[in-house]
């Protein structure tokens, strides 16, 4: 027998090998779920202008008129025909001359099983007179309310159809509130209170949700948002209820290239539907509205006159409006 060194330590070596691999101890990699890109929709301009004209159309939008019956009807068949879940609050109120009105809320449920919710709203109404129109035989003629009413809902349809062909995350209430410009006639001497002829919707809603205990994080409120040279400025009674969700809408805006639309300083304090959603609703929301710091009113220039019709609406204006509150909704968790 002959005792061959090389070949033993050569065993040796691969035997040591082998024990030490045995005794190793791999780590699991940590797997790193890939996060997926939110693909927040393309807001369609051309479509919200023309659910603007749609209700432009119908005529002015007073309680009590066919335009203005009609036209509720339209809402309803629109969100229907989406699979929305809607509903329609008819409630009575009181206007500042003691007329009582025939109003009705409309209000459009995207995932309505769903507890996470955001409001969006904007009156539909119009302007039952035109009481700041240059020439004093217009102040009592009806005014088409283009901008001043048609622009928000218009651009909330576009949203609606959006979210009905992507669902976002969370629960969207969409709420057409009536009778928010049916407030004291400018002509007459104010009355007491003059704040509360305004919003008579809002107020009834904000007493009476359409449903009992109805809650959301936040609510945003659209007005005049539609015509050329829009800016937003944050309003003094959003900024005092809802500074958070000026800030979340300002830095969506800023996100997608409207820092320049929407500035960071505070101006204006507008008696609006936000308010009455604040106060008694206890939701904080904020007002999109347009100021302009060159008109007697601080609104845009065809405020409550005959001249707030389709000539005035921009439909970039209305895509800057419209993929601002995609933006928001779609990146809510």
């Amino acid at each position: 027998m002959k005792l061959n060194f090389g070949l033993l330590i050569a065993l040796v070596f691969v035997l040591t090998a082998c024990n030490q691999s045995g005794n190793t101890v791999t780590k699991p990699k940590k797997i790193v779920k890939k996060q997926k890109p939110i693909i927040v929709p393309i807001f369609n301009q051309d479509s919200a202008y023309n659910y603007i004209k749609y209700q432009v159309d119908f005529g002015p939008r007073v309680p009590g008129t066919n335009a203005h019956s009609e036209c509720a009807q339209y809402y309803v068949n629109f969100f229907e025909n989406l699979g929305l879940k809607v509903y329609q609050q008819k409630f009575k109120s009181r206007a500042f001359n003691g007329k009582i009105l025939d109003g009705v809320n409309i209000i459009a449920s995207i995932k309505p099983e769903e507890k996470r919710r955001v409001l969006l709203c904007s009156h539909w109404d119009s302007r039952p007179f035109a009481d700041h129109d240059p020439d004093p035989k217009n102040h009592n003629t009806p005014i088409d309310g283009a901008n001043d009413g048609a622009s928000g809902i218009g651009i909330l349809m576009e949203v609606a159809r959006q979210m009905s062909i992507k669902n976002p995350e969370i629960g969207i209430d969409i709420l057409l509130l009536d009778l928010e410009d049916y407030g004291q006639h400018a002509d007459e001497a104010p009355i007491a209170n003059s704040e509360l002829t305004w919003g008579l919707g809002s107020q009834y809603w904000s007493k009476n949700p359409h449903i009992a205990s109805y809650d959301a994080r936040f609510g945003i409120l659209l007005d005049m948002v539609g015509a050329k040279d829009i800016v937003f400025y944050k309003e003094h009674y959003s900024n005092t209820f809802a500074p958070g969700i000026l800030d979340k809408v300002w830095g969506a805006a800023a996100n997608i290239g409207y820092a320049d639309i929407f500035k960071t300083q505070q101006k204006g304090a507008v008696i609006d539907d936000h308010i009455f959603i604040n106060k008694y609703a206890y939701i904080p929301t904020i007002d999109i509205i347009h100021f302009d710091e060159s008109t007697k009113s601080n609104f845009f220039p065809y405020w409550h006159t005959i001249g707030d019709n389709m000539e005035q609406i921009d439909p970039l204006s209305l895509k800057i409006v419209g993929q601002t509150l995609l933006e928001v909704i779609y990146k809510e968790k």
